[in-house]
């Protein structure tokens, strides 16, 4: 099959499927984002027994319910969809957080100590570890012994970052101020796991450290971040002591409701002096 017969195939998916495309002009122009199609809302079963109330579960669920076959294979539509969103999965994982957005947040931006991206996936310990250089370096630019230390980290979904972080960070921000707490300086961590706050924490003192997190992305969505909480947070400390506020993107916890629940839950830690199955919410 050439590009030609695909890009017709494409076309003709989109068709039935109620997705508007310009007429093409030339043989580059941009064909439509299949992905932009909300697939609860499209039942694809010839002749269904009862529709209406198949589309009721079907509206409260991203698992690819109805889809279709034609003989034992799926439908061309259901197929390049599953296609689509695995792709947008893998560009979630191996692309870098837009250095733009970072400079407009005014975060400066370290390294842990994995040095590439596919090290960063088959080294999971090294994405908790810093050099000595890049401690000092965090130590020299931010502000010593914080209530609450917030920074961003790609994880493995870049795409969550710059979904999500706009509009998360700021929210977050003025929620704690609201509850009186001071905040250190926000900062950027490439190829961070959800450990690396521990380093962190004990370098600068902080009493609570967050971490904004991409999380590994699914075929629903590649947009998913969550943020992860830890009071006194240190190195090898048990999972037990961490929280986590998970399922942030626009069809789980919106950014801006999330940053006014997250500044909710350290509050609570501030005041209790713990977190984790301990903290009492």
């Amino acid at each position: 099959m050439n590009d030609q017969e695909m890009e017709l195939i494409v076309r003709r998916v989109l068709s039935e499927l109620g997705v508007g495309a310009a007429v093409a002009t030339t043989e580059d122009d941009e064909i439509p984002d299949i992905r932009q199609v909300d697939y609860r809302m499209t039942y694809d079963v010839a002749h269904p027994a009862n529709p209406e109330r198949f589309a009721q579960v079907k509206a409260r669920t991203w698992a690819r319910l109805g889809l279709g076959r034609s003989g034992p294979r799926y439908t061309t539509s259901a197929l390049l969809r599953f296609w689509a969103d695995n792709a947008s999965a893998q560009d979630a994982v191996f692309t870098d957080v837009d250095p733009d957005l970072l400079e407009q947040l005014g975060l400066f931006s370290v390294q842990t100590r994995c040095t590439s991206k596919d090290e960063y996936l088959t080294r999971p310990d090294l994405g908790a570890q810093f050099d000595d250089e890049t401690l000092a370096e965090i130590k020299k630019r931010c502000v010593a012994d914080p209530q609450v230390q917030v920074y961003v980290s790609d994880g493995l979904s870049s795409t969550a970052v710059e979904a999500n972080v706009r509009d998360l960070l700021p929210a977050l921000e003025q929620g704690l101020k609201l509850h009186g707490l001071s905040v250190g300086t926000p900062f950027f961590v490439k190829y961070g796991r959800v450990r690396s706050m521990e380093p962190i924490s004990q370098t600068l003192g902080a009493r609570v450290t967050c971490v904004l997190l991409g999380e590994r992305p699914g075929l629903a969505t590649p947009e998913s971040l969550s943020a992860y909480l830890a009071y006194r947070a240190r190195v090898g400390m048990p999972e037990s002591e961490r929280n986590c506020v998970s399922n942030i993107h626009r069809e789980g916890t919106g950014p801006v409701e999330a940053g006014a629940h997250i500044a909710d839950l350290i509050a609570k830690m501030i005041e209790q002096q713990v977190s984790g199955i301990n903290l009492k919410v």
